[in-house]
């Protein structure tokens, strides 16, 4: 390949801050912008004081639970970082991020037990092609070796892991760094600038085997490198820069820098990597694919409705430039006028006039813009150029104001909150009445209705929701249902003969009639299905039947006094009574389940299925994913409620699973009664 030219890449850069639950990203960012002057100092997560944590419910959980955007200057530049939730139940907040951004910071330490946290995330920087640097915090509380954590972490990696330091030690203390692009030691300062320092005589032998193994592998991209490593001749550091620059914006490698967050210790070695050798927006383009014409695109974010200024959406320009007053549309139709361009800063805002390519601002009260919109000022409009694909849903709450007057103030409230939050769910369930409050976790949820309550001044009540329970018959019957009433004036008579019998699981609903000699009028034979169907909707254990054939073969009718309502009443009361003949019984709706779970928890997953009344298919690896399974179960609806925290509590937070119906069993016995009594609420 030969030598590739490379250096810094001008302009604004956003960088998406990622990386397990409790990995340090957050304080990762405020030392960012302590040590960028955005910030008078760094505030440790614990004082609540946080530009990052800034919400009610971040602040009472003590974690991420939305993207948070910042903007800092470093060396003349801008740079906008977004710390994203660590928490599995959150991570959707990433993905819109992910598709907008030039470069993600990987935070993570050297733990085990978060090796398949982090391979999550990796695997959704792969998906969207995102370059990334990997910070190994909190080194000075490391157990292993840099070295040892690196082949520790590197199977969660499907791009190799490329050391770029190694730490400085002194009496087994880790005290700094070791650069092995620039040779230089760096001697760590709390909160402040780090001291140049020559390299120990100790640790040369170390420095010199751990920078050949890093020109090793950009060697494996540069042919003229290659040459210089066989001749032992040594290759000038700015073509290794330029090496170190092009493999990062090409995801050939992952660059691996060490430091400890809580300290701000490493973060000045990250800005320059950052500053000097990750990818602009001139690459976020290419590979978002968007060529340009002159006109103005912008990627949004991530919506918020504030209390006072309305709806901002967090939007990357990725060409032209966005101005007060511009209009910007996604299809030919739904066109917005931005009103206010604001920088953030966590929860706070500078207003600016106007925002170029690669800048990152929040644009005011463009109403028809959604969370992954891509917005122009093209008049022909333009296609989402990254279309968002929430993951299934987990968990669900039914809820209900506890005042009847605030049921259209909730309902508006969980639509701005949807906006907010794409990987939520609301659906109105017709069966039940009820609202369903679907996502990601119990915790994801319970945000979701602090946010409900808090901001909208609504108490509500939560509970469980209805599980769709049916009833069918075991046996037939033929019953008489006959409807007579006389008072003043005309009377009301119907009468039907009916002929009841149960039908395969899965067939539903069955009306015939053989009537023969009229003894039915025509015009009253539909509203003898309607009557039965009526019935139908709330069998005798309190639930809709299904299953069952009903057949009018009989009946008689009065020249005056029958009707279409009399008849209806007549077939409601043949049901009635002949369905108490039939041996009803109670169906549940059984689920096929697909659980995803680390193959070193395939064995407790496996255990835990049974424990629900579920049975086990079968399990496999999970194509495509190393050191995974795949586990295939049917479980009844009724047990897979709360399923998500027992997993998630086996497999160290990561598990997740897919879940569809399958087909209704009869449940008898305690479990049978306990639904009855319920009147079809989750146990």
């Amino acid at each position: 390949m030969g030598n590739r030219a490379g250096g810094r890449r001008p302009g604004p850069k956003c960088i998406a801050i990622v990386g397990p639950f409790a990995s340090g990203k957050t304080t990762l960012l405020e030392a960012i912008l302590a040590r960028t002057g955005a910030i008078a100092r760094q505030n440790p997560v614990s004082s609540g004081g946080t530009v990052s944590d800034s919400s009610p419910e971040a602040r009472a959980h003590a974690m991420s639970v939305e993207a948070c955007f910042a903007t800092t200057q470093f060396m003349g530049d801008t740079l906008t970082f977004v710390d994203c939730p660590g928490s599995v139940e959150f991570a959707f907040e990433a993905e819109p991020v992910l598709a907008a951004c030039d470069l993600a910071v990987v935070v993570a330490e050297a733990d085990e037990k978060k090796i398949p946290a982090l391979q999550l995330i990796l695997r959704k920087l792969d998906e969207h092609g995102v370059p990334r640097i990997l910070f190994l915090n909190k080194i000075d509380k490391a157990t292993l070796g840099v070295r040892e954590a690196l082949k520790m972490l590197q199977p969660a990696s499907a791009v190799p892991l490329l050391l770029r330091q190694i730490a400085l030690r002194r009496d087994g203390a880790v005290v700094g760094s070791i650069d092995l692009a620039l040779e230089r030691a760096y001697v760590w300062r709390d909160f402040s600038d780090a001291e140049i320092a020559d390299i120990p005589d100790d640790d040369r032998a170390g420095e010199i085997e751990a920078r050949f193994s890093m020109l090793e592998k950009l060697a494996d991209h540069d042919d003229l490198l290659m040459e210089q490593l066989l001749e032992e001749k040594e290759p000038p550091r700015d073509e290794v820069f330029d090496d170190l620059s092009a493999d990062l914006r090409a995801g050939a490698v992952t660059p691996v820098l060490i430091g400890t967050a809580e300290k701000g210790n490493g973060v000045l070695r990250l800005l320059k990597a950052i500053r000097h050798e990750g990818p602009d927006i001139a690459a976020t383009r290419a590979r978002l694919g968007l060529a340009e014409d002159g006109s103005t695109v912008v990627q949004v974010m991530k919506t918020v409705h504030t209390p006072h200024g309305g709806k901002l959406s967090m939007a990357r320009v990725l060409s032209g430039t966005v101005t007060e007053g511009m209009e910007l549309r996604g299809g030919a139709t739904d066109v917005s006028k931005v009103s206010g361009l604001y920088r953030m800063l966590g929860a706070g805002q500078t207003k600016v006039a106007s925002a170029a390519a690669g800048d990152t601002v929040a644009l005011g009260k463009l109403e028809a813009a959604r969370t992954g919109d891509t917005l122009t000022s093209a008049r022909a409009g333009i296609a989402a150029l990254a279309a968002l694909e929430p993951p299934a849903p987990v968990y669900a709450f039914s809820l209900k104001p506890k005042e009847r007057k605030d049921e259209v103030k909730m309902s508006a409230a969980l639509q701005r909150l949807a906006e907010e939050d794409p990987s939520l769910t609301v659906r109105h369930d017709q069966d039940s009445a009820e609202t369903i409050l679907s996502g990601h976790g119990e915790m994801h949820l319970r945000v979701t209705i602090e946010r409900l309550e808090g901001k909208n001044q609504i108490a509500i009540e939560v509970r469980p929701p209805a599980i769709p329970y049916r009833e069918t018959i075991r046996k037939g019957t033929t019953q008489r249902g006959r409807h007579k009433k006389q008072s003043g004036g005309h009377g009301q008579f119907g009468d039907v003969v009916l002929d009841i019998k149960p039908l395969p699981r899965g067939t539903g609903f069955q009306f015939t009639e053989t009537i023969t000699g009229g003894v039915v009028p025509r015009q009253y034979i539909q509203s003898v299905d309607a009557g039965v169907r009526d019935y139908l909707r709330t069998g005798p254990l309190g639930f809709p039947v299904v299953d069952i054939a009903v057949n009018l073969s009989d009946g008689s009718y009065h020249t005056v006094d029958s009707s279409d309502m009399a008849f209806q009443m007549a077939a409601r009361i043949g049901m009635k009574e002949g369905m108490t003949a039939c041996s009803p019984v109670l169906l549940e709706p059984v689920m096929k389940v697909e659980i995803h779970t680390p193959s070193e928890a395939t064995a407790k997953v496996t255990a835990i299925v049974p424990q629900r009344r579920g049975q086990i298919l079968g399990f496999d690896a999970r194509p495509g994913w190393p050191g995974w399974d795949v586990v295939e179960a049917t479980m009844p609806q009724s047990e897979i409620g709360n399923l998500i925290i027992e997993l998630r509590s086996a497999t160290a937070g990561v598990a997740s699973y897919k879940a569809c119906f399958d087909h209704m069993a009869e449940l008898t016995g305690r479990l049978a009664d306990e639904a009855m009594n319920a009147g079809g609420k989750a146990a």
